[in-house]
């Protein structure tokens, strides 16, 4: 065979595997747009479900009177409409926003780990976040001016506090993945201490709303938190996304190769952080500490989807979403008209799945 024959024969190989990979491609996206479909509909399924009786097709009309602003006018029960506008919907959206970010945060901080079983808690920001709300409501120390939000924004800033606290030790002992996992745990188990302390000399009402507020719930999420939730999931995963190779170079060959391919590592690593905490934070700001999502919702989408991170990314927020959405709507009608908080029904749900994970892929994490 000449030289001519073999470069065809190689160039026909090139271009199979290239047409191989872009059909997978696609078939990934089909994927997860057909996921986003179904979430909607499981959404829409959701927000009908509950003691006052409401029906899809007012469901549809009160959402079509919403987005023209008015300009389409519908006959609905008025009391229907207040239930789905200021109860169900906000919830519902809440749910699916929350678990989103929550899974979103749990990808990225797996993949700067290399470590399947990390989380965005895993660096203590949900235990700051926890002595920062017992603070607020047990000494009103916060932004009182803000009224009601003085709670969620110190518990936001506390978060933030032991995420710079993390980071600047990490990037003091050159930003390695270990360092940033050991020192927030080490921070973790620290603000649980001062959040029982704060428990142990609080009266029976603070502690009951402490407690409360550590359970993780949607109750009495209002179209505000909505808001800027949803502010944080689309400025934050465009970013994300914009950066899927360089996490799969990190994830796939580790920090020396990514080096030689001319990623910034440490810089990566940065900015990964800050979005994983950020919308952490927020999250946990309105609904408290909800576990797990952050590290079943990637796992979930990484044994369906793979892991390539320009798909991984969505769908784990995908996943997140409906778990949490799926969740919450048991926690809701199990025991009506008793609401249990999503917190409590996730880590049900979190904990079997999380040793099934260890046990299944043992050999895989921890060779």
């Amino acid at each position: 065979m000449d030289i001519a024959s073999s470069a065809g024969l190689a160039r026909g190989q090139s271009d199979g595997i290239s047409s191989l990979y872009r059909r997978a491609g696609y078939r990934k996206a089909a994927v997860i747009l057909w996921s986003l479909l179904v979430l909607l509909l499981v959404a829409g399924g959701v927000a009908i479900v509950g003691i006052a009786e409401t029906g899809l097709v007012t469901l549809l009309m009160v959402i079509l009177q919403k987005v023209s602003f008015g300009h389409f006018v519908a006959e609905v029960d008025p009391q229907q409409a207040r239930v789905l506008v200021y109860l169900r919907l906000p919830r519902v959206v809440m749910a699916m926003v929350a678990g989103g970010l929550l899974a979103f945060a749990g990808v990225l901080m797996q993949a700067i780990t290399r470590n399947p079983l990390v989380s965005p808690y895993t660096i203590g920001v949900s235990s700051a976040a926890a002595f920062g709300a017992s603070i607020a409501i047990m000494f009103g120390i916060g932004f009182s001016a803000a009224g009601l939000y003085f709670v969620p924004l110190t518990a936001f800033l506390f978060a933030l506090g032991c995420a710079v606290l993390v980071f600047s030790m990490a990037w003091l002992r050159g930003m390695g993945a270990q360092t940033m996992v050991l020192t927030g745990i080490a921070l973790m188990y620290l603000f649980s201490a001062m959040t029982a302390a704060v428990q142990f000399v609080a009266t029976q009402e603070q502690l009951a709303r402490v407690v409360h507020w550590t359970f993780g719930s949607l109750n009495g999420i209002g179209w505000d938190a909505v808001a800027v939730s949803g502010a944080a999931l689309l400025v934050a995963l465009p970013l994300a996304q914009s950066r899927a190779w360089q996490f799969n170079a990190l994830t796939s060959a580790g920090d020396d190769v990514s080096r030689s391919l001319g990623i910034n590592v440490a810089l990566l690593r940065g900015i990964a952080v800050v979005l994983s905490v950020v919308v952490s934070a927020v999250v946990i700001s309105f609904t408290g500490v909800i576990g797990f999502v952050g590290l079943i919702g990637p796992h979930v989408a990484r044994l369906l989807i793979g892991s390539d991170h320009r798909h991984l990314i969505p769908f784990s927020a995908i996943c997140g979403a409906m778990l949490l959405l799926l969740a919450d709507t048991v926690g809701r009608m199990a025991f009506s008209p008793t609401v249990i908080p999503v917190g409590i029904v996730v880590a049900f749900v979190g904990v079997p799945l999380f040793l099934h994970l260890i046990l299944s892929r043992r050999s895989e994490y921890f060779s």
